[in-house]
């Protein structure tokens, strides 16, 4: 299995995520564009980036220092339990809460409020959990 965020990963995620055409097409409904970051809590620096274009993933791989619109942050433990058990609207907002998902980049509020954004942004946990 490949590391976690790793170029590999992060390929077989955008390729995931493309499979998802409830995903895919929840997201294309609204014209979601958006450069996506995940890391680690505590790192400098994100690990891996995945490009969307209307809702559909374009590009991924190692951060290498681009522009993001949305960085994800957590422990690898937390990020090991949300990709084997999903996270849920309820675990998300406790996540949240509980600082055990950190958005050092992105607005977390806006995007909760907008169950257009919010379903997908939940989905995209149980798209995680079927990278192998």
């Amino acid at each position: 299995m490949a590391e976690l965020f790793s170029e590999e990963w992060m390929k077989a995620f955008m390729e995931e995520w493309n499979k998802d055409t409830e995903l895919t097409g929840d997201l294309a409904k609204i014209g979601f564009n958006s450069v996506i970051a995940y890391g680690f809590d505590g790192d400098d620096e994100p690990r891996g980036i995945l490009t969307i274009e209307n809702g559909k993933a374009t590009s991924a791989g190692a951060y290498a220092g681009q522009e993001v619109n949305w960085d994800l942050r957590a422990s690898p433990d937390s990020w090991a339990k949300w990709r084997k058990k999903g996270i849920g609207m309820t675990g998300l907002g406790l996540a949240y809460t509980s600082r055990k998902l950190k958005f050092k980049k992105g607005d977390y509020m806006a995007m909760i409020k907008d169950p257009r954004m919010a379903g997908p942004f939940v989905k995209s946990f149980t798209v995680m959990g079927r990278v192998s």
